[in-house]
């Protein structure tokens, strides 16, 4: 094989190896750079509005994943943002209040089922204002969870199905996310598996959607529900819980144990409900569209 032919297709465009290769060493740069002149910065905003307690490292990491996302798209592909589920259409605040719910009830429900089963139990926390943890949680879980989106479910997975099509494209982007979770506390052989499937249940939200963006609220209402609302730990890490907190108090192959109810078999089952509505959402927006035309 020639060396044109080893690093482009027949169409002239770049093979995905390389690509991918490009967006990791473009990442890794705009990471450089994020580190040395937006982590002061939000350090500084966080100290001027009196947010106490609250990392920078999540900001630097959705900056590294955007500057390498744009870099990639700029100079490598010369495509536009919509190409990787994150054009002005895909903004809108329908998607994203979509995103949001579906990805609140995949795992709201299975803990509630969990709670009426008496297999998480309600136990005294550390005094503290609610809404201040809770502005606290939620700026680490919004940028946490939006870097994840960015780093296995944009450019790479838009590279993948270029290359191979959707379901290969999710299911080895989903393989990696579960990967990704390898070194949390707790974790095991189940806990993966429902991250990796987790992975399954985000990348069909935005396969139906077509938005980055609705994906992302999906996985930030995830964690939030079990972070804000029930104070349980997420994916192994005690989050600050204020007054109260939901402990494992039942069999781990249902509560998930330390890594917490998202590690558990009802999680599962509630990422096929969130699945399911995700599903009947596609449906009745390509029924919509017949009739409009």
């Amino acid at each position: 094989m020639s060396a044109p032919r080893f690093l482009f297709t027949d169409t002239g465009a770049l093979r995905a190896p390389w690509r991918i290769v490009g967006f990791a060493l473009a990442s890794f740069a705009a990471f450089v750079v994020a580190e040395a002149l937006l982590g002061p910065l939000v350090g500084g905003l966080f100290a001027l509005f009196g947010i106490r307690g609250v990392s920078s490292e999540e900001w630097i990491e959705v900056a590294a994943a955007f500057g390498g996302t744009a870099i990639s798209l700029r100079w490598i592909d010369k495509r536009p943002w919509r190409d990787v589920w994150l054009g002005r259409d895909a903004a809108r605040p329908g998607l994203l209040g979509f995103g949001f719910v579906v990805g609140a009830l995949a795992i709201g429900v299975p803990i509630a089922l969990l709670i009426s089963a008496h297999w998480l139990r309600e136990t005294p926390a550390a005094s503290g204002s609610w809404s201040g943890a809770a502005l606290r949680v939620t700026l680490l879980l919004l940028p946490a969870a939006l870097a994840e989106e960015l780093t296995t479910r944009g450019y790479l997975l838009s590279v993948l199905k270029d290359a191979w099509g959707w379901p290969w494209a999710i299911g080895v982007t989903s393989i990696g996310f579960g990967l990704l979770h390898l070194a949390n506390n707790g974790a095991n052989v189940e806990s993966v598996l429902l991250v990796t499937l987790a992975g399954i249940f985000l990348a069909g939200v935005l396969y139906v959607t077509k938005s980055l963006y609705a994906s992302w609220m999906a996985h930030f209402a995830w964690n939030w529900t079990m972070a804000v609302l029930f104070h349980t730990a997420v994916s192994g890490y005690p989050l600050e819980s204020p007054r109260y907190r939901y402990v494992d108090a039942g069999p781990d192959w249902a509560t998930g144990g330390e890594w917490g109810p998202e590690g558990g078999v009802p999680a599962g089952v509630g990422m096929g409900l969130g699945g399911g509505i995700a599903y009947l959402f596609a449906r009745r927006g390509r029924r919509a569209r017949r009739e409009e035309t």
